[in-house]
């Protein structure tokens, strides 16, 4: 009899116990069941993203999405190629103005002290990157549904953080952090992670990618030069990196950042009433 009670107790008690993942979250779902997102931005509207990248993307049918500070010399002396690419199916997205960054620090002395972050308001940037959205529809006529990413993944200015002045006005805003989203339910669009590779390999790249389909999220490339300019990629490193992901189509999801933040946001549950 004392047994038969020590085994009721016992069987009592691990039915009492959690059942492990029986409430985890459902993986999830990207477009006709692939594993994975993959979003390819280019910063700075560099010269190599027109006469390399683009080209790059055109052949393997994927679409890029740049980040263009509006007072670069590429955007006034390239135009009409920024506005094609526009017209190509291309994203034009926000990067500010003019690129303001901290200029603290031992290795920004590239900062000029009238684009230095650390001086300017939040209220002075909140105004630029409005500005620049008007500026960017002016160039794509694309309207007013846009993607920022922030320069050098900033957003302390003088006074406070500009990016939650700004975090409505756009569908998602790119921070820094690494290419690999670790996990899709507790994603902050107003805080996507990114990374900015330079000087990888193809192979490096794409084990990147595998990465983000083992763990079913999205991986965000942030290249600046493409076979040229600065923080470079080889042109061979990039190509390789497309031909991977154009033999394995049916694996990845490749399409601009807007596009993908998109579906993001429709997927998710409405937020629960307080």
């Amino acid at each position: 009899m004392p047994g038969r009670v020590a085994m009721s107790w016992l069987c009592f008690a691990l039915a009492a116990l959690p059942v492990v993942g029986a409430h985890a979250a459902p993986p999830f779902q990207w477009p006709e069941g692939r594993r994975a997102a993959v979003s390819l931005a280019y910063d700075d509207a560099l010269d190599s993203q027109l006469d390399i990248a683009i080209p790059a993307l055109g052949r393997h049918g994927f679409k890029g999405s740049f980040y263009v500070p509006l007072a670069n010399p590429p955007i006034a002396t390239r135009l009409a190629d920024w506005r094609s690419a526009a017209r190509n199916g291309h994203e034009l997205g926000n990067h500010t103005l003019f690129h303001q960054c901290s200029g603290a620090g031992a290795d920004r002395d590239w900062v000029p002290p009238e684009r230095d972050l650390d001086t300017t308001t939040a209220a002075q940037m909140r105004d630029q990157v409005r500005l620049a959205n008007t500026m960017l529809d002016a160039i794509d006529g694309a309207g007013p549904r846009r993607t920022l990413t922030l320069p050098c993944g900033e957003s302390k200015a003088s006074d406070g953080d500009y990016a939650a002045l700004v975090k409505d006005d756009f569908v998602a805003i790119k921070v820094g952090g690494g290419a690999v989203t670790p996990d899709m339910a507790t994603l902050d669009p107003a805080a996507v992670p990114v990374g900015a590779p330079a000087g990888l390999t193809g192979k490096q790249l794409i084990a990147m990618v595998e990465d983000a389909g083992r763990r079913g999220t999205m991986v965000n490339f942030t290249f600046h030069g493409v076979g040229g300019d600065y923080l470079t990629t080889s042109a061979q490193a990039h190509e390789e990196l497309l031909d991977y992901l154009a033999r394995h189509r049916d694996r990845y999801w490749v399409d601009t950042f807007l596009n993908v933040m998109t579906y993001v946001r429709r997927q998710r549950p409405p937020a629960a009433a307080p």
